[in-house]
């Protein structure tokens, strides 16, 4: 499948996020971050993540939810447990993931980066599903931004990594590359 003109991918379920703004620079995606969420943490499955990425987590939910509930943030997308993809923001816009970042010494990885969630901790296993979505997610947006080499893939723990810690100890780097073309 390849990604819309408008930077939506259709094989995914669209819910819009309003956390979001315009990119710098338009030509300048070139680098994809990979990153984990589950809601409450350890938890998987549930409405939370989708909540919280379009500002509408209820802080009573979860005594957890306290903390988060007031947060603007946001990914271009979430791969759930089963694979199902779903897309916030527009892949031409800027999502609201990295926060205080650096890639190569380039500062805001939010103005040239696109954001992908896996519902998981850093210690619990990816699916198989998850997998085989991301390398599909992946191979469409590399495919429309070939800027994003492998090279230029990488997980929030290496741009942030005094702050986080995912994708994780149980993310599967080797894997995933391999499920990748040479680009």
């Amino acid at each position: 499948m390849k990604i819309s003109s408008d930077g939506w991918f259709p094989g995914a379920r669209r819910v819009p996020s309003s956390f979001y703004d315009k990119r710098p620079e338009t030509d300048d995606i070139s680098l994809l971050v990979i990153h984990n969420i589950s809601l409450p943490p350890g938890r998987f499955g549930g409405p939370y993540v989708e909540q919280l990425f379009t500002g509408k987590l209820d802080s009573a939910s979860h005594p957890f939810f306290v903390q988060i509930a007031s947060l603007r943030v946001s990914a271009h997308c979430f791969i759930r447990r089963d694979g199902e993809i779903v897309q916030f923001v527009s892949f031409d816009n800027r999502a609201w993931h990295a926060g205080v970042s650096s890639f190569s010494g380039k500062q805001k990885c939010n103005d040239f980066s696109i954001g992908i969630e896996l519902e998981g901790t850093d210690m619990v296993t990816y699916t198989e599903e998850q997998y085989q979505s991301l390398a599909e997610l992946t191979k469409a947006i590399q495919e429309k931004y070939p800027a994003i080499k492998k090279n230029r893939i990488t997980g929030h723990q290496f741009i942030a990594p005094l702050r986080k810690s995912d994708p994780g100890l149980s993310f599967d780097w080797s894997r995933y590359r391999k499920s990748l073309t040479d680009k």
